[in-house]
């Protein structure tokens, strides 16, 4: 188990780094830099050694004007290139996440609507940005920077051994607690760190959901419930931060230590070498800084392994949603400029989880340029019937045809333009009015927008915003009323003009004052155009040429409102009756 893991991790390393070949010349530019940095930076320490060697034990300080000068070019270079490298090491890491962020949305937005149906929002908020930004540091805190300290790491132990082994061989008798302790540092820091991940997760999603919820909140009065949620994830997510620094205040004094016992072996050795003729002054001199260079990068290599590690976590979690190919067929060839919009539902079954059918067996024909009505319980699947029209979800039997075409065989975003859908729900973004209706489209010119609103009775309302269609709408539109942003999403229905209209109980939650208004906007948006209604309101529906009666999946009844209220004991009589009985309640 743990050699597979192994092997997998190695496999996810690769895949990490293939992410840089658009960006190769810049990451064989790092590499190269880290190759160079290991031999410059014994130089220093180095040059101190013969500047004590062979001139101020010699008395020849004539001759150390030279070496101050190389000494002080190499420190420059050093300082220079070491610029250079986390420089460019940066702008590479920085430059794949940038491309990777924008390579996670673009798939997300092709993503089935099963896909969000199972999947938290706050979970894929953190896949795009936390989890993105962890992969940077792959390349800028992990594999460049640990290849460059372990080549300097060897460049290191080489010159040591050069200079004096024995000497080496006592100052490195500390190394193996050094590495045992780094060791256990990583994979308990690795652990926390998995852990931490996990917790902001979970906190994103449940702050996403709660503060698009909130208004409910504060109806029902859930605020404390909601508060001590909160405060169990904080405590948790706090907990798995303060246990990783828990590990590194344990892990860097120890190093220290060892550090310290290291350099207390070189003097006690060392200065009795000296006197002894076994090393030299300039050795001793120079020793306290090779100790430095080599047990500095081991200190911190620990945490750079762990930066590594945990990048590769996060990188397998956005693989994971790069790999789910969850994604609606797009096979189709046709691309129609115009639909017809002769429409069938030929034995359409549909299932959201593959078990419990939501649509079983519909069948109905709605001819080009007529109007249908459905109307039925809430869940009888009325809604479902539009998603699967729009292709959100793909039908698991039977066939939806348009103009005697499977909707499969549509190009799906051919298909998607040529059917316009107006929601209950209006969804509106943060930006301007004119925005929210074109969805940023300059192909769309403002004359036409204003042309709509005007069709449907909206320009007036629009106008008396405060500046007009450049008003700001916030996010999901709540600086208007529910009859604005309706009226907002019957323009933005318009303007794109489509061939086939779906109103998904678009009056539901209108007051009957705007409710009028409305009613105006929806005839002239049914005209001359195949036109399906999902009605609360029965008093809307009126001059539907069909009217559908859903229930459970299945449709009960069909027909014009006068053959369904010559029937009884109808289930659309029945329907027609309560409602109006309420009404005369009111």
């Amino acid at each position: 188990m743990a050699d597979s893991k192994k092997k997998f991790n190695y496999s996810l390393l690769w895949r990490v780094i293939q992410l840089s070949i658009p960006y190769k010349k810049l990451f064989y530019w790092t590499l190269v830099l880290a190759v160079i940095q290991a031999p410059l930076g014994i130089l220093r320490p180095h040059l101190i050694n013969v500047m004590v060697d062979n001139h101020v034990m010699k008395d020849e300080l004539g001759g150390l004007g030279p070496l101050v000068f190389w000494y002080m070019v190499v420190l420059l270079a050093t300082v220079w290139l070491r610029y250079i490298f986390i420089l460019w090491t940066n702008t590479l890491g920085q430059s794949i996440i940038r491309d990777l962020r924008t390579r996670v949305f673009n798939h997300i937005m092709d993503l089935r609507m099963a896909y969000f149906d199972k999947t938290p929002i706050g979970t894929s908020t953190t896949r795009t940005i936390n989890d993105i930004e962890s992969i940077n540091e792959v390349f800028s805190e992990g594999v460049i920077t640990i290849l460059a300290d372990i080549l300097g790491l060897i460049a290191v132990l080489i010159i040591m051994f050069v200079v004096s082994w024995k000497l080496s061989l006592i100052c490195l008798t500390t190394l193996p607690f050094l590495l045992y302790a780094s060791y256990l540092f990583k994979e308990k820091v690795r652990v926390s760190f998995q852990q931490v991940r996990t917790h902001i997760a979970r906190m994103n999603a449940f702050l996403q959901e709660r503060i698009s919820g909130m208004r409910i909140i504060q109806i029902f009065n859930a605020e404390k419930q909601e508060q001590e949620a909160f405060r169990k994830i904080n405590r948790e997510y706090t907990q798995a931060n303060i246990d990783g620094i828990f590990y590194y205040a344990v892990f860097f004094p120890v190093v220290e230590l060892i550090s310290a016992a290291s350099l207390a072996l070189m003097v006690w050795w060392g200065s009795r070498g000296v006197l002894e003729g076994e090393v030299t002054l300039g050795a001793l001199v120079a020793f306290p800084i090779y100790l430095t260079m080599l047990f500095r990068p081991i200190r911190f290599m620990a945490d750079k392994f762990n930066t590594l590690q945990m990048g590769l976590v996060a990188a397998e979690r956005v693989f994971g949603v790069l790999d789910n190919q969850s994604k609606i067929k797009n096979e189709g060839i046709l691309v129609p400029q115009r639909l017809q919009g002769d429409l069938v539902f030929d034995k359409v079954r549909f299932s959201y989880d593959g078990e419990q059918e939501v649509l079983k067996g519909i069948s109905f024909h709605v001819p080009a340029h007529s109007t249908l009505a459905i109307v039925g319980s809430t869940g009888s699947g009325k809604t479902t019937l539009i998603s699967v029209l729009n292709r959100l979800y793909d039908i698991q039997g039977g066939e939806i045809r348009i103009d005697g075409k499977n909707i499969n065989e549509y190009e799906l975003v051919a298909l998607r333009r040529r059917i316009g859908v107006v929601l209950q729900d209006v969804f509106l973004f943060g930006g301007t009015v004119l925005e929210n209706i074109t969805f940023r489209q300059s192909g769309i010119p403002s004359e036409t927008v204003i042309r709509a609103a005007r069709q449907i009775g909206a320009h007036a309302f629009i106008e008396k915003l405060p500046g007009g269609y450049d008003f700001v709408v916030t996010e999901r539109g709540s600086n208007l009323s529910m009859g604005q942003r309706q009226l907002i999403s019957f323009i933005r229905a318009l303007v794109f003009d489509p061939d086939i209209l779906v109103l998904d109980e678009a009056t539901s939650s209108i007051d009957p004052e705007t409710e009028s208004v409305i009613q105006y906007a929806i005839e002239k948006l049914i005209e001359k155009r195949t036109s399906i209604i999902i009605a609360h309101r029965l008093s809307t529906i009126r001059h539907a040429d069909q009217v559908i009666v859903m229930d459970q999946g299945q449709i009960k009844e069909i027909g014009t409102h006068e053959e369904l209220l010559d029937k009884p004991d109808g289930w659309y009589r029945k329907l027609h009756d309560y409602q109006f009985a309420k009404m005369a309640e009111l």
